[in-house]
């Protein structure tokens, strides 16, 4: 058990170095020399990445009550607090911030939501924007020559999508790789938006909430997010000949 523990607490050190730190004050030599064996350098790193990866889930945590509380914990004291005090405790404390944290999700949508609204309105006043009866908007940027795709094709494009204020989260192109998928199999918003295009076209999307993803949003996309793609279909494979076998067999 004692193995799995120090396993565990190793593995994140992954996750602490993973995004770049903010720049803080660089160690004075006295603090560095502090170090003086492997066990106390141990000891500090295994510190320093727990509070690093806790940093941003525990707010306004007193450091000199952990530390208090980790010093009895760690040599078998009797606690201040009995075991069933401390399990109410973190209870409710975890359920306080999932309370706190739902409240601000439901805010951020809310207001999302209005603001996507606005920026549907005027965005759907400019030259060459479309909106469907859908309230997809589109601009086409660039006419295709080839086919178009039909939902249950498979197309290969390249794409950058961004927030209404311009940030950027997601991209193809970023990553040199064009994304490969079949139309029906994505949002609804990519799969009437591509069925539009012709095969080397290029077209910006403005793609509203209830057509994206909604007011859960997705990763690093907040609830209620108007979402803008640029997309270039570069290329368009009919339905996969095995599924085309599957369907027309459970015809006969």
């Amino acid at each position: 058990m004692k193995r799995l523990l120090l396993v565990a607490a190793l593995a994140v050190t992954h996750s602490a170095f993973a995004a770049p730190a903010a720049v803080a004050a660089a160690p004075t030599a006295t603090e560095a020399n502090a170090l003086t064996n492997d066990d106390s350098k141990v000891a500090y790193s295994l510190g320093f990445v727990f509070g690093k990866n806790n940093a941003a889930a525990i707010e306004n945590l007193d450091i000199e009550k952990f530390v208090a509380g980790f010093k009895d914990g760690y040599g078998g004291k009797q606690g201040l607090l009995s075991e069933d005090d401390i399990k109410k405790v973190l209870t409710d404390y975890k359920e306080r911030r999932m309370a706190q944290a739902q409240e601000e999700f439901q805010k951020q949508g809310e207001e999302n939501k209005t603001k996507g609204a606005t920026f549907l309105a005027e965005n759907a006043k400019k030259a060459g924007v479309i909106t469907t009866s859908t309230g997809l908007q589109y601009e086409v940027l660039t006419e295709g020559t080839g086919k178009k795709p039909k939902a249950t094709d498979n197309v290969e494009v390249h794409y950058e999508g961004k927030l209404t204020d311009g940030t950027v989260f997601d991209s193809s192109i970023a990553r040199g790789q064009p994304a490969a998928f079949r139309l029906d199999q994505v949002i609804p918003g990519w799969t009437e938006g591509v069925q539009l295009m012709k095969e080397g076209g290029k077209t910006r999307f403005t793609i509203p909430a209830n057509l994206a993803y909604g007011e859960m949003g997705a990763g690093t996309i907040p609830p209620n997010s108007v979402l803008i793609f640029e997309v270039e279909l570069l290329k368009i494979t009919k339905e996969e000949a095995g599924k085309a076998e599957v369907k027309k067999a459970k015809k006969k």
